[in-house]
């Protein structure tokens, strides 16, 4: 990337000086090493090139281009970071910094001060129907619902650009696809006809699954007793003990209608076990009611003060995952691609992944699709572009902050913003304001300030997080304004596979690898457990590094449900590929002394009892779908263990621990995503989807969870808004 050529027409204190010509320097980025070639004059700053970054893509690397150009016009580096994308914006001050420096600039510190004059703008004004805080996956989605039922819509960007955190997900949502699980009405079918017609091979089901099955068949019917739970500690995801102490009355009928379902699938599925038919043959049980139940489960958790629990709301769980169900054929009709498949991600606790590979849309006109890439496809083009198209009013601003909610005789109005600029927006709503401006995980201190579940000792606010820093609450904070009622703010998810040293979450799945302590070199939890369980088990077992606790070693094989482009393969500042007898140098260069040996010996144990169909001796797994090292597959699937090789294996190697990653919490309300007060009723004219509202997950979210939610309220904020203004 190469900036033109600006000639420097800044207001400085005084002329700065330079020694001419082009310096090469670097910095530490969010995810990498950032170098830049710095040209100055002698008198100013006047070009910049990118060499090298490895920032992500439509969140960290805009902001090169754009500070760039600030920079040069200022002869400075004192110009405003870009919103969303602050830590690479530092890194390309820090590099311009240390450019100058090498350049002999007269004033180092005038040259960190420069900066453009900002000249005052008039103050925009406008009036649309549906105005939109938030353009992140929720606030996408509700927008171009909203402008498919003909709706003028505006929204309201912090950021540079759009996304939020959706952008940073991994991308999967969780929901059932009928057509590729087991079907009651055709048992023995392998192959199912999708939504656009094609018939696809159903999925297998995976050692494991029929337990969890038979634990919930017998699931206690009673209401929820938790008085065992004063005399015993809670263990978070301990089915097997949780089944016998009920459950909650509100979810009682979906556990009786699931019971039938998982009764008819047991009765096609017994005889054949009882024949030697491997579990991983028979087709995958998968319904709606299980999804329901595994939500309320996967978020049924004890506050620390061992008194209170806490569990999502029935009817906005069952309405995020029945409606979840029309995701694919609309997302399918704005051009989005998946992958015929159902995986399971970290926390999922079931294989019921939807996974997108992008969009194919014509965002030009000229009657030709282009390809758009993984989530900046799916969850913002297709969208994005579904919206603009509708109507010619509609627009985005970006780099503009909601400031306060305009509030007229007891109704939201509109909302007051101010761009990065300084120029004061005022922007009015005939239908509704929908709140969509995500959680709050960025903002550790809160997350601290309001916590009732983890452990004192495991949050710092030192820890990483997997958010963009505007992740502060400040849509939560805009309801709490004019009345509105929160609930659920104790509980915040941690993420336990993140970037030990700078939070990003570490995309990849846990049923094909290992979490190794760097204390012992052996495994301490299941993998494929809640991410709160995984979360704790990493602080118990991890040591501290780059000033995080509960560091721990994540191990992968070669055979992975993950993309073949991200295994063994190294990526700057994320994972390095190594074989076995490289691995404790490896680790050492990272400061992590552990005996490479030992590790080596529970690999290879681990991988005896994948490949005899076992679980894993000393701490087992429920859900292990290959090895770590290399072998050979006979035509049934099965492993030859004669062909087995840890050493000629490929190891993917990612120093990860706990960061801060979802906000269960959020603003109260109902059903139809109107905001609730304090009394329990909608405040007018004011409605909110996704992150920003509390309620549904409960005291943990199942991961997958959230890119279902955010797209279901989104579109139920919008038609709620249409359909309110009609009355």
């Amino acid at each position: 990337m190469l900036t033109a050529l600006v000639l420097c027409g800044c207001s400085m204190d005084k002329p700065l000086t330079f020694t001419a010509g082009t310096y090469e320097a670097t910095s530490d980025g969010h995810n990498g090493e950032v170098r830049l070639k710095v040209t100055f004059s002698d008198s100013c700053l006047t070009n910049i090139e990118v060499v090298e970054q490895h920032e992500t893509p439509h969140v960290g690397d805009i902001v090169f281009d754009r500070l760039a150009k600030k920079m040069i016009e200022a002869n400075g580096v004192g110009v405003d970071v870009i919103s969303g994308a602050t830590v690479s914006s530092y890194a390309m001050v820090q590099a311009v910094m240390n450019a100058a420096s090498y350049a002999q600039v007269s004033d180092l510190e005038q040259f960190r001060r420069n900066n453009v004059k900002m000249e005052d703008k008039d103050p925009i004004e406008g009036t649309w129907d549906v105005v939109i805080i938030g353009a992140g996956g929720a606030g996408l989605a509700a927008a171009a619902e909203a402008a498919r039922e003909g709706n003028t819509v505006l929204i309201i960007e912090k950021n540079a650009e759009m996304g939020g955190n959706t952008l940073l997900s991994g991308g999967i949502y969780q929901s059932v696809a009928p057509y590729l699980v087991w079907d009651p009405a055709h048992p023995d079918a392998t192959t199912g006809v999708g939504y656009d017609g094609e018939t696809y091979p159903k999925v297998k089901s995976e050692k494991g699954c029929i337990d969890d099955l038979e634990v919930i068949l017998k699931w206690d019917e009673k209401d929820f007793d938790d008085s065992y739970y004063r005399a015993y500690p809670f263990v978070p995801g301990n089915i097997a003990e949780i089944s016998h102490h009920g459950v909650h009355h509100e979810y009682l009928p979906t556990l009786q209608a699931l019971k039938k379902e998982i009764s008819a699938y047991l009765a096609w599925a017994r005889p054949k076990l009882s024949r030697g038919i491997p579990e991983s043959d028979l087709t995958l049980f998968s319904t709606n009611n299980l999804h329901i139940f595994q939500t309320y489960y996967g978020g049924l958790r004890q506050a620390e003060n061992k008194k209170d629990w806490v569990y999502g709301n029935v009817d906005l769980v069952r309405q995020m995952v029945e409606q979840g169900q029309n995701l694919r054929p609309w997302l399918a009709d704005m051009g989005v691609k998946f992958l015929e498949k159902q995986i399971m991600i970290v926390g999922e606790l079931w294989f019921r992944g939807n996974k997108m590979t992008g969009a194919d849309i014509d965002t030009d006109g000229d009657g030709v699709t282009e390809h758009y890439d993984g989530n900046w496809g799916a969850y913002v083009m297709a969208p994005y572009t579904t919206f603009i198209r509708a109507n010619k009013e509609n627009r985005v601003m970006k780099e503009t902050t909601a400031k306060e909610l305009i509030e007229e005789k007891g109704q939201v109005k509109g909302v007051k913003a101010q761009m990065d600029d300084g120029t004061e927006v005022t922007a009015y709503a005939r239908k509704g304001v929908i709140i969509c401006t995500g959680g709050y995980a960025a903002n550790i201190r809160k997350v601290m300030t309001t916590n009732r579940y983890w452990n004192k000792q495991y949050l710092s606010e030192h820890m990483g997080t997997t958010n963009r820093a505007s992740m502060q609450g400040d849509g939560i904070a805009m309801g709490e304004d004019v009345g509105a009622a929160v609930t659920g703010m104790e509980w915040t998810q941690l993420m336990p596979m993140s970037y030990a040293d700078y939070g990003n979450i570490a995309f990849g799945s846990v049923s094909d690898a290992v979490f190794i302590s760097p204390l012992n070199g052996k495994r301490f939890v299941d993998e494929s457990r809640e991410r709160d369980v995984l979360s704790i088990k990493a602080f118990e077992h991890g040591m501290t590094l780059y000033g995080k606790s509960g560091v721990y070693i994540y191990i992968g094989g070669e055979e992975t449900t993950e993309p073949n482009e991200v295994r063994g393969v190294d990526v700057p500042g994320k994972q390095i590929a190594c074989k076995i007898d490289q691995l404790h140098s490896l680790l050492q260069s990272m400061k992590i002394d552990v005996d490479a040996d030992v590790i080596g010996k529970v690999i290879r144990e681990y991988d005896m009892a994948v490949m005899d169909g076992k679980e894993p001796i000393d701490v087992g797994k429920k859900y292990a779908t290959s090895i770590i090292g290399k072998a050979k597959r006979n035509a049934d699937g099965s492993y030859d263990k004669s062909t087995y090789s840890l050493d000629d294996a490929t190891l993917t190697v990612r120093i990860l621990a706990p960061a801060t990653h979802h906000t269960m919490g959020g603003l109260v309300v109902d059903k139809w995503r109107h905001v609730l007060d304090l009394n329990g009723k909608p405040i007018p004219g004011l409605y909110a989807a996704g992150e920003v509202t509390g309620g549904i997950h409960g005291g943990n979210r199942l991961g997958g969870n959230s890119l279902t939610e955010i797209m279901v309220s989104g579109r139920i904020a919008a038609s709620s808004v249409t359909r309110d203004a009609r009355k």
